[in-house]
């Protein structure tokens, strides 16, 4: 196979944590590597596709730790509701009509939103998983794909759930060029009784994975697993050894300071959803205080339809701004931490080596953001200017594993017309079932 090169000259790159976190220059890319960035010209590359960054910003590609995306057909179907309302008398009654080819067409509608917002790995935890791997192998992105489980149901049903779960991570992890990784994920503790959720433990030593699950979401939830086991969440999953395997847990809003110190010392990272958990009003996570503790905090947009879209820049503006507004400290989150969790420490928490910063020996995923507009003026701190100003339609290009998938705006790997078209029917189809 011929390596395929590229050149991108007099860009800006912005390497938050850096001395410099905004480097004038130029960056080389080889296959699926970065090999060079630097201010110096590099020497020429043969064959290499030359990009003109004059006018372009370019920054690691964003990394959405937490999300449903098939729930995009449900998008603004139940807003203004309780947690517990939304999932019992909306979600979850639609959720149960959800064919492999809604899910499918979900799972594009998500991946198209994504792409073109600029970000380049999402986690993804739901059913009929086979269906949104294939959207992830055709898109191009990068993805962490797990069968989601719910575990309110009869033994024999529960077994074949299980069953699912572990097939769905030998058949695709390590899939796509290895791009598709996998994860072993129970729902939630409310939803998974303690017996259940061993059998995952098990089955990710097993199978040597991670784990995934959503925890401490609402007040609610926390006192009921208190009632129903004498022990909050996070003792009770530390209990069940859920954390002798590396360990995501989804929004961890309401975490005392010993829960939080246990997630610290077993190195679980969390996944913070803000747009989510605000609609939602299921509260504010501690994320000054996870930071503080050494915790990884990462961004996820969660689902479209609790968000209600997928706009990592968004989460990033909201993770910088409302941490600040509820500590009445303005350094709280500052903006190179915020992106930062939107991608050095989300592919630290989802557990990929070589994703989320612009340097050589990184894979190529990265994006490139049109700042020659009036929101982006004057060019004062771009960095700032990623978490404060921007947002996902600023995205002008894309590339993932050293390939452009987005190329002034418009996706290369999918059919975005035919996407829009299935996406609608497939949810006029689930009003009519």
């Amino acid at each position: 196979m011929s390596s395929h090169k590229t050149i991108i000259k007099n860009g800006r790159f912005l390497v938050p944590g850096a001395d410099k976190p905004v480097l004038q220059g130029y960056m080389t890319i080889e296959n699926d590597r970065i090999t060079y960035i630097g201010e110096k010209e590099p020497l020429a590359v043969e064959d290499a596709h030359v990009v003109d960054g004059s006018r372009l910003m370019f920054m690691p590609g964003l990394v959405n730790t937490h999300g449903h995306a098939a729930m995009s057909l449900l998008r603004g179907y139940g807003d203004d509701l309780t947690l517990q309302v939304w999932l019992q008398e909306k979600m979850w009654p639609m959720e149960e009509k959800f064919t492999g080819d809604d899910v499918y067409w979900g799972a594009s509608l998500s991946v198209l939103e994504m792409l073109k917002g600029g970000t380049t790995t999402f986690l993804d935890m739901y059913d009929h998983m086979d269906r949104v791997a294939e959207v992830a192998e055709l898109s191009g992105i990068r993805a962490v794909l797990m069968r989601g489980v719910i575990g309110l149901c009869p033994e024999e049903v529960q077994n074949q759930k299980l069953a699912e779960a572990i097939a769905f991570a030998r058949n695709w992890h390590g899939k796509a060029n290895g791009r598709i990784t996998s994860m072993i994920s129970p729902h939630a503790p409310y939803t998974c009784p303690p017996d259940f959720l061993v059998k995952f433990v098990q089955a990710a030593h097993d199978l040597d994975l991670p784990m995934h699950t959503h925890m401490s979401e609402t007040l609610r939830e926390v006192e009921q697993n208190a009632a129903d086991y004498g022990l909050r969440p996070v003792a009770h999953l530390e209990k069940l050894g859920m954390f002798t395997r590396p360990s995501l847990v989804a929004h961890g809003v309401h975490l005392n300071d010993e829960e939080i110190e246990i997630l610290a010392r077993y190195k679980v990272g969390v996944s913070h959803n803000p747009g989510s958990n605000l609609k939602l009003a299921s509260g504010i996570a501690r994320v000054t205080e996870l930071l503080k503790a050494g915790v990884t905090v990462s961004l996820g947009t969660d689902g479209a339809a609790s968000n209600n879209n997928l706009d990592m820049f968004e989460e990033m503006r909201l993770a910088a701004l409302i941490h600040k507004g509820i500590t009445g400290d303005p350094t709280a989150v500052p903006a190179p931490e915020a992106l930062l969790m939107a991608t050095e420490y989300g592919a630290k928490s989802i557990f990929l080596d070589g994703v989320g910063r612009l340097e050589a020996g990184m894979k190529a995923d990265f994006i490139a953001i049109d700042i020659d507009q009036p929101h982006l003026l004057p060019h004062t701190d771009l960095l700032s200017h990623a978490v404060y100003s921007a947002s996902a339609k600023d995205v002008e290009h894309v590339w993932v594993d050293g390939r452009q998938v987005v190329k002034h705006g418009e996706c290369l790997t999918l059919d975005e017309e035919e996407i829009r078209r299935k996406a609608q029917e497939s949810f006029e189809g689930l009003l009519k079932r």
